[in-house]
């Protein structure tokens, strides 16, 4: 795991800012079907309505807003090594 990962929770707090009057609710948890990696969406209301944000989670551990990039077929010299 990277040790310069920001927890979940650093990431809600920064970007949704909730509080007891406005907390933060978690609406969905899932997986993504192209890369098997772990979503959460939370929902906040704001004095302008309500605002959504997903997190993804990627290979290192860290949480982040836009997904992992898909890994592409690569080919392994040891395959062919004998």
């Amino acid at each position: 795991m990277n040790g310069n990962c920001i927890s979940l929770r650093a990431l809600v707090d920064k970007w949704l800012a909730p509080s007891q009057s406005r907390p933060a609710r978690v609406t969905c948890v899932g997986r993504l079907i192209a890369t098997h990696g772990r979503y959460v969406r939370l929902e906040s209301c704001t004095s302008t309505g309500s605002l959504t944000i997903v997190f993804f989670r990627h290979d290192d551990g860290s949480w982040c807003v836009f997904p992992p990039a898909r890994t592409s077929p690569a080919m392994c010299s040891r395959l062919f090594a004998q």
